[in-house]
């Protein structure tokens, strides 16, 4: 089957959400522009992942410029998007493989989100052919955000994963609102 790639190019929108509870959240990145809407699954990990190297990206790229291009210092207050990911929410695919770069010539970043290759194993050869631009590889999500946007889908991204449950404070746990069965308890609920 033909490879999809859902192309966003400075989009209206960017970001990642959840649908649940927390402890039991599932994680989305959300593109959107005229109308087309492309929402992919991914774990809570590689969102925190995502936006941590998107600020160290930006980061470099800001420094190595020398402070020649757009690309502001935190995320503009005005640009801040809370709002909810947009319905209807299909999921296009689960995120295996995600990949950033700076576009030096035209001032933006540019985030790649590959569909896992299920029934695979993790040798160098299936590694390789998920980096291969062919027709016959994985779906893609590709998106290219300019500087600002690119620092709010960071802090949105940032603050989901640190709303979760909050930790123990003997085990540094998850704690769920019926408690849990602490190891630094001797197995009594806290």
């Amino acid at each position: 089957m033909p490879r999809q790639v859902f192309f966003y190019d400075q989009p209206e929108r960017f970001v990642a959400g959840t649908v649940g509870q927390p402890g039991a959240r599932a994680f989305y990145l959300q593109a959107s522009a005229r109308g087309r809407i492309t929402s992919v699954l991914l774990e809570k990990t590689q969102v925190a992942a995502l936006a941590e190297r998107i600020e160290e990206v930006l980061d470099e790229a800001l420094r190595r410029s020398g402070g020649d291009v757009s690309i502001p210092a935190a995320a503009p207050q005005d640009l801040l998007d809370t709002a909810p990911l947009d319905l209807p929410l299909e999921q296009e695919f689960r995120v295996g493989t995600m990949a950033l770069a700076w576009d030096s010539v035209d001032g933006c970043l540019v985030v790649e989100a590959q569909a896992l290759i299920e029934g695979e194993d993790d040798d160098e050869d299936s590694t390789a052919a998920v980096f291969e631009d062919d027709d016959n590889g994985p779906d893609m999500l590709r998106v290219r955000l300019s500087g600002a946007m690119a620092r709010v889908f960071a802090k949105r991204a940032l603050d989901l994963v640190a709303a979760g449950r909050k930790p123990c404070p003997f085990c540094n746990l998850p704690l769920d609102p019926e408690g849990h069965l602490c190891p630094r308890a001797n197995g009594y609920r806290r």
